[in-house]
């Protein structure tokens, strides 16, 4: 009886065990199935949804930085200073080629049209210079200012060269004639005028000058240019004939230059404006 019981005893133990080992294996089993998934299993989704990012365009692959274009670039004075010359270059090259070749570039009166031509280009080149600060406030582009200089610059050298053609090949350096010119045209007297007053303005250009001089004084100096323009225009105007569509032109270029300015004056400083009782 008492081994029969003990028996029974162990095969219950041994039964107990082996359900509790069997019910163990298979909670671990549920355990494994309803937790989380393997490591590769976890990575798989991540590598893909980087893959599906690049493809739409969210982080794509970096490219190199390019660098900024720089305005403006600085081959623009060179640039602006060889067209300039150009006129110049054109006119030497045509008196050479009909004075001593016997073409006819300039047409039956070479002298006076080379004249004329580096006249108007000396008027050019003042409508340029005064048009500068104009452009400057209407366009908001500060680096356009450093041109006034330079175009000023190349109407006082266009102006000597029109006085150039006139005393060497006009009167042949024959200073009484060059005088009495002078003296007895007026518009010769006027245009003449209008050169000298380019010389000090010309001479101060530079950026020691103004501080020598002081601003003040210095822009006094330099609204010379102002008569000087006016001048400019009345002589071409005097020395031109029959047609005179050019001079009304320049003119009317002038005189919206020069109006801009006194506007701008007049609404900066509007208690400087004169008083209707005046």
């Amino acid at each position: 009886m008492r081994t029969d019981v003990r028996g029974e005893g162990v095969a219950g133990e041994r039964g107990a065990g082996e359900r509790a080992t069997s019910e163990g294996v298979a909670i671990g089993t549920e355990g494994r199935r309803l937790g989380s998934p393997p490591e590769s299993n976890v990575a798989a989704p991540a590598e893909a949804k980087r893959h599906r990012k690049r493809a739409d365009g969210i982080n794509p692959p970096r490219r190199p930085l390019r660098r900024p274009l720089r305005w403006p670039p600085r081959w623009l004075p060179w640039l602006v200073l060889l067209a300039s010359v150009l006129p110049f270059a054109y006119v030497v090259g045509a008196i050479a080629s009909d004075f001593f070749e016997g073409t006819r570039h300039l047409g039956s009166n070479p002298i006076k049209a080379a004249e004329h031509f580096t006249g108007k280009w000396a008027l050019r080149f003042l409508a340029l210079s005064l048009a500068v600060t104009p452009a400057v406030r209407l366009l908001r582009q500060g680096w356009l200012i450093r041109y006034r200089r330079t175009f000023g610059l190349l109407a006082f050298f266009y102006a000597c060269t029109h006085l150039v053609i006139y005393a060497v090949l006009d009167v042949e350096l024959l200073w009484g004639d060059m005088v009495e010119d002078v003296a007895e045209r007026l518009y010769i007297t006027i245009g003449m005028t209008a050169l000298v007053l380019l010389i000090p303005l010309a001479v101060t250009s530079t950026k020691g000058w103004i501080r020598r001089m002081g601003n003040k004084r210095w822009n006094a100096l330099h609204r010379l240019v102002y008569v000087s323009s006016v001048l400019g225009l009345v002589h071409y105007w005097m020395s031109v004939k029959k047609d005179i569509t050019e001079p009304a032109v320049f003119g009317l270029v002038f005189a919206a230059l020069l109006g801009w300015r006194v506007w701008r004056w007049r609404t900066s400083n509007p208690k400087r404006a004169p008083n209707s009782a005046t």
